[in-house]
């Protein structure tokens, strides 16, 4: 596989596949519902899902970006002189009128498994499959105007050294909830690529409450979802957006057929070969918490057909971070 540059705008010689996960356990959530929310679904995250989907990832041969929280790299974590985490300055963003840490016990992954995931990320790592390593901030902080630039720079700096602590070096990022900001520290610490939010939650300026309405009538109507191509930003980024996350089924969702999600993500594939552009689909482990066979159902129908798009030679499948250049050079691999 080759690929062109032309004004900041990276080009394939055929489409491409890439698949990227938020691997968050329990701080994803914890301060929209507490640490009893999504706790139930963490243990089946645990207990049954990164091990199929590791299974499935080797089947069908997908080289996928996990984009890890870095407080679950760590090996444990203790109070200093009363406080937790006093490496990371707290923002302004109002929460709840606790501190950003108030739920965290503490302790290791043995006492605070949905805090705590070292076991997981070395699970992937051993995966026959090579999968990318990529950092979701340190505790899903979210990068947004509120955010202050000290907070953006401890999170980064927590989550290189935890990963560094594990011989894993990052390049991709993803912002918690798509809330992105601090670009020109992404690139301090090492940082290449990130995902941008995808592109229909661009259109216009919606409020956030619409434009997740009009997300969901896209779904509705299985409407063929965007394909992308990597873009240069002006702090030396590259900027590779979502195509389509593979929506959960719990809630109100979990009354959307699954054939409808089948159907958006076959499009956007035979998109991207026919455009020779990305599919980029992305999701939440935890997710197929939920109605897990339908879940694993729907992506296995989606992993076929990007494999008949692979065997005749219209779609390679590629990680986040070897989407785009490393040093100025290309790269070339895809399976």
């Amino acid at each position: 596989m080759t690929e062109t540059r032309e004004q900041n705008v990276l080009r394939f010689d055929r489409g491409v596949f890439t698949l990227s996960l938020d691997l968050e356990l329990i701080w994803g959530t914890v301060d929209l519902f507490g640490p009893d929310g999504f706790s139930k679904a963490c243990e089946v995250e645990r207990a049954v899902v990164i091990d199929r989907l590791l299974d499935l990832f080797v089947e069908y041969r997908v080289l996928a970006t996990w984009f890890v929280v870095g407080h679950l790299m760590l090996e444990r974590c203790e109070e200093t002189e009363g406080r937790k985490h006093p490496e990371i300055v707290r923002s302004q963003q109002s929460w709840k009128g606790e501190d950003w840490f108030h739920y965290d016990p503490c302790g290791d992954e043995r006492s605070a498994p949905n805090f705590l995931g070292r076991s997981l990320i070395e699970k992937i790592r051993a995966c026959p499959v090579e999968q990318e390593i990529g950092c979701h901030s340190f505790s899903h902080a979210l990068f947004d105007e509120g955010c202050l630039r000290e907070t953006a720079e401890s999170e980064l700096a927590a989550c290189v050294r935890a990963a560094s602590e594990m011989g894993i070096e990052m390049r991709s990022f993803a912002f918690p909830r798509n809330r992105v900001g601090h670009l020109d520290l992404l690139r301090r610490y090492g940082f290449t690529v990130y995902r941008g939010p995808d592109p229909v939650r661009l259109e216009g300026r919606l409020p956030n409450a619409l434009r997740r309405i009009a997300n969901l009538l896209n779904v509705l109507r299985a409407a063929e979802p965007p394909v992308v191509l990597p873009v240069r930003t002006d702090e030396g980024l590259w900027n590779t957006p979502g195509s389509m996350v593979y929506f959960p089924m719990h809630g109100l969702r979990r009354y959307i057929p699954n054939r409808l999600r089948i159907k958006r993500a076959v499009k956007g594939l035979r998109r991207a070969a026919r455009d020779k552009r990305i599919f980029h689909l992305w999701f939440h482990p935890t997710n197929f918490a939920f109605e897990t066979e339908k879940m694993f159902a729907g992506l296995r129908a989606i992993l076929d057909e990007a494999s008949k798009l692979r065997e005749r030679g219209e779609l390679s499948f590629l990680p986040v971070g070897q989407l785009v250049p490393v040093n100025s050079e290309f790269i070339s691999a895809g399976v």
